[in-house]
């Protein structure tokens, strides 16, 4: 077989398989359109490779029986990274898309290299763990803060996680766990761990807000993750609402950061009278309860939420926004600012809070991991393999 058409034929059977699940060596011929011998030749060649093995048995229509195929699970795997100011967390899936384990630890408040040589002894200790030999780990996806200068390697805007702008972090990561890497903002793996697993499953046009002690959005366009020209699109944090945009400290934090985020949801409130030290928990509380200034300083924050929601809808005629973050996820948020959103805009998106909470970039970084190693191991663009949430479900414990 000439190899171009090689490569054709094992698109269309792992497209299928990936799509349908254990699939007969038949319905493999009926559904891609493939000869019954191309596809036995392809699918005895990808057996003997190590990469699909036999599942079981369908029942014909005359009583015969017929071995299913699906991927082999232990032929390679993927790493998914979600590192933010507080926590770094490591989850490992196979080829299928079955997540096998995970590991978390706090930061090193060192930041810098000692955050990527921390990230090196949780890879170690979680393949050692699972006896997943190192070599068949294929491809690591990262969630981070900031922006990720692709001349560089640096991470701007990064505030929660110090000293990581001043090393090349992508050249760091890959020397130390020895795998092809991509890091990614951790907001926009958000709204794809969102398109794929969660609340905008479907979506072609949506917006992923996380509103938590930073500021960011992921924008997803006809299907399609949004970059930009610098992969910074999507910083909400400079939107030039709730302050002085042309005062140079807001370049920072960014403007509308700075008025939306944690830190000033505890200023305003102690500005309206409330007692200080409060969190944001113990703020929405007093919010339930009528207490006046937990009242303003949640009305503020959602109005200016809602005037954010009314630029980016402006701009990018989002069909949902999907809210994520210690406040983004809070209901008395997200209903409040559902009933501002009427006052703002004719006809307002749909606004609904993330279905995976603090999974979100996990499950992203992941699903784009699966995603490029199948496009790269057999040309499959288009499939999207749905996660195992066996270890990533929500509200479950990292271990």
């Amino acid at each position: 077989m000439p190899p171009v058409a090689r490569q054709l034929s094992v698109r269309a059977i792992m497209e299928t398989i990936l799509l349908n699940g254990p699939t007969s060596r038949a319905m493999l011929a009926k559904h891609t359109g493939l000869s019954r011998q191309t596809t036995t030749q392809v699918v005895l060649e990808l057996e003997r490779d190590g990469w699909l093995e036999v599942s079981g048995k369908m029942q014909g229509k005359l009583g015969r029986s017929a071995p299913t195929y699906e991927l082999t699970a232990g032929s390679a795997y993927v790493l998914g990274i979600r590192l933010e100011g507080e926590i770094a967390q490591i989850a490992l899936a196979n080829i299928r898309g079955e997540v096998v384990g995970e590991i978390a630890a706090a930061t090193d408040p060192r930041g810098g290299t000692h955050v990527v040589r921390q990230i090196g002894l949780l890879y170690r200790e979680l393949t050692d763990r699972l006896g997943v030999p190192r070599d068949r780990v294929k491809l690591v996806v990262v969630g981070s803060p900031g922006v990720v200068d692709p001349v560089t390697g640096h991470i701007d805007i990064a505030p929660s996680i110090p000293h990581l702008g001043d090393i090349n972090v992508v050249e760091e990561l890959r020397a130390e766990i020895g795998v092809p890497l991509t890091i990614e903002n951790g907001v926009k793996l958000s709204a794809l761990g969102e398109l794929w697993q969660g609340v905008a499953r479907g979506a072609r046009n949506f917006a992923y807000f996380g509103v938590g002690r930073g500021v960011g959005m992921g924008i997803v366009a006809d299907g399609k993750l949004l970059r930009g020209g610098r992969g910074a699109a999507g910083e909400i944090a400079y939107l030039p609402l709730g302050g002085n945009p042309f005062d140079p400290s807001g370049f920072a934090s960014g403007t509308f950061e700075t008025a939306a985020n944690v830190d000033a949801l505890q200023r305003r409130y102690e500005a309206y009278g409330g007692g200080p030290g409060f969190s944001v928990t113990d703020i929405l509380a007093a919010y339930g309860q009528g207490e006046a200034a937990a009242v303003a300083a949640i009305d503020e924050t959602a109005r200016l939420l809602a005037l954010a929601i009314g630029a980016v809808h402006a701009v990018i005629d989002a069909d949902l926004i999907v809210f994520g973050g210690s406040i983004g996820l809070r209901p008395e948020i997200v209903e409040r600012v559902r009933g501002l959103l009427p006052r703002l805009m004719r006809e307002p998106p749909k606004v609904e809070a993330s279905a995976l909470a603090d999974r979100a970039t996990l499950v992203g970084a992941l699903g784009e991991a699966l995603h490029r190693l199948h496009a790269e191991l057999f040309g499959v663009e288009a499939v999207r393999r749905e996660l195992t949430l066996s270890d990533l479900g929500k509200g479950r414990a990292p271990r």
